[in-house]
Parts: C-alpha cells; sequence; structure tokens
C-alpha cells in the first residue's frame, strides 16, 4: 500500500496550502490511504467541525490531533460524533473521542491509525510505550490490518526515538509530530517499521514553528509577555511523509519526505 501523512497545519496559510496540495497529492501518489494532523488548523490552536469537513472533502481519510485538542471547545462535542477525527489514545478513560481508528481503503485493506502522545515536557499522560503494547495485541500487522501508521505527538527527540523502536516491526509507520520543524532521518528501522522524528508542518517556515516572529523573539529577549501568538501568514510549506509497505507483511519497503511550497527546499519522492 501507498501511505501519506501531513504534519501539522497551521493556521490560514497551513490550511490553504495543505487544502490546495491533498488532491494533487493523492492523485499523483496514488496513496490509498492520505492522514492528515490538524490540531493547529484553526487560526494555530485546535480544529473545528468545519475544518475537518474542509480536509475530508480535499482527500484526506483520518485527522489526528495532539495537545491542542481542546482548545476549540466546539470539538469536544463534535468528536465523538467523527469517528475519523482522533485525539491522543493515552487520555484518561471517559474522555470524548478515541485515539485509534480502522480505515478501509478502496481496495479492502484495512489500515489502522493510531494518534498517541508524548509524556516528556507534556501533559502526563497514559505511558504511551505500555499503551502502544495494548493496542498492538489488538491490531496485529498482517493479520487483522494491513498496515499500522502511528503518529506520535512529542516534545523531545529522545522520546520519539525510543517510541520508535518500540513499536518497530511492529508498526508500518512511525512518525512524530509536535516541534513543526522537519527531520533529516527518514529510514526504514532494522524490524521494518518506517520512522521520521517528526514530518515537519504544514504552515508558514518565516517564523517561530509557524507563529509570526515578532513576539517570540521578543518573548526571549525580554521574557515578559507578549499577548497571544498569532500564526504567520506567509506563502506556506507542506511537509508531510509517503510511505510503500510490503502487501503481506504490512512493514514498509520505502520512506520519503515530501515537502512542496513555502520556503524549504522542496522534496518529492524519487520515480
Amino acid at each position: 500500500m501507498r501511505l501519506l501523512h501531513l504534519g501539522d497545519v497551521l493556521g490560514q496559510s497551513g490550511r490553504t496550502a495543505a487544502l490546495e496540495a491533498l488532491p494533487m497529492l493523492r492523485d499523483r501518489l496514488s496513496v490509498d490511504i492520505a492522514v492528515v494532523n490538524v490540531e493547529n488548523a484553526a487560526h494555530g490552536f485546535g480544529v473545528t467541525a468545519k475544518i475537518c469537513k474542509e480536509f475530508y472533502d480535499a482527500g484526506a481519510d483520518v485527522l489526528t490531533t495532539g495537545n491542542h485538542v481542546w482548545d476549540q471547545r466546539e470539538i469536544i462535542a463534535y468528536i465523538d460524533e467523527d469517528e475519523k477525527l482522533l485525539r491522543p489514545w493515552n487520555f484518561p478513560d471517559g474522555t470524548p473521542g478515541k485515539g485509534d481508528y480502522v480505515f478501509k481503503t478502496r481496495s479492502g485493506k484495512k489500515v489502522c491509525v493510531v494518534n498517541m502522545m508524548g509524556r516528556l515536557f507534556m501533559d502526563p499522560l497514559s505511558c504511551p510505550f505500555q499503551g502502544a503494547n495494548k493496542l498492538f495485541a489488538k491490531h496485529k500487522l498482517g493479520k487483522n490490518v494491513d498496515a499500522i501508521i502511528i503518529d506520535f505527538h512529542a516534545e523531545t527527540t529522545s522520546e520519539k526515538m525510543a517510541f520508535g523502536h518500540h513499536c518497530d516491526g511492529r508498526a508500518s509507520l512511525v512518525l512524530g509530530t509536535h516541534t513543526h520543524v522537519p527531520t533529516a532521518d527518514a529510514q526504514i528501522l532494522p524490524g521494518g517499521t518506517a520512522y521520521q522524528t517528526d514530518v515537519g508542518m504544514c504552515g508558514d517556515f518565516d517564523s517561530v514553528i509557524g507563529m509570526k516572529k515578532e513576539n517570540s523573539v521578543r518573548k526571549f529577549i525580554t521574557k515578559m509577555p507578549t499577548g497571544r501568538f498569532e500564526p504567520a501568514d506567509g506563502p506556506a510549506t507542506v511537509c508531510g511523509i509517503y510511505v510503500e509497505t510490503d502487501d503481506v507483511t504490512g512493514l514498509a519497503k520505502r520512506i520519503e519526505p515530501v515537502r512542496i511550497g513555502g520556503r524549504l527546499k522542496g522534496s518529492w519522492p524519487s520515480a
């Protein structure tokens, strides 16, 4: 199968670029499933039902989030109605929504998409490593599901790397989100899991992780409050990851970054 995952969509600029790029990416890469992280899509903070619909209409199959999932209060009532909009799996029992979803492709293949959140410098949720073990007991790669994608929303590279190795051989793709800067370590781990520490964001990179740079720089210099951060609104780069899997095992055969538009150097899967 061919898998596509786009990184954190940030604000109007990132949203516009991702919505415009998604139909083209689906067509040119012939992907079987497209996943998009939308936790910063609503003016940099959270997501709304309207934005979810826009992404579904553009070709997204499943949407993931992270620590900003509840920033738009309307999503609390909506998320139980939309099983394809995920919040981190390791929130406490009773939290609205769910953290995993099995999507059936047009060819009948089953892809399990998981949203998990790290704990270093993040909210103290339940252990993502033990949570992954529980998920793998339920979703078995190459047996009852044909692919497993895990969006690991975490702050530190060490926790992301450790989590990738923990899942190696049991997931098709483990990718990091949250820090918004694409890393250069796209690889297939020894056990066959495709991995990248951070896929990057869909947003304006003439910024500080997607926010207007002036307020961020001023805060670092003065250590004083600077008011609400605003998303940068220049041309956005769409960052994502493309993976091809083996039809029998569900493990990865190929992983390549995707970067189009904006300020960053472009990257496109080789022929």
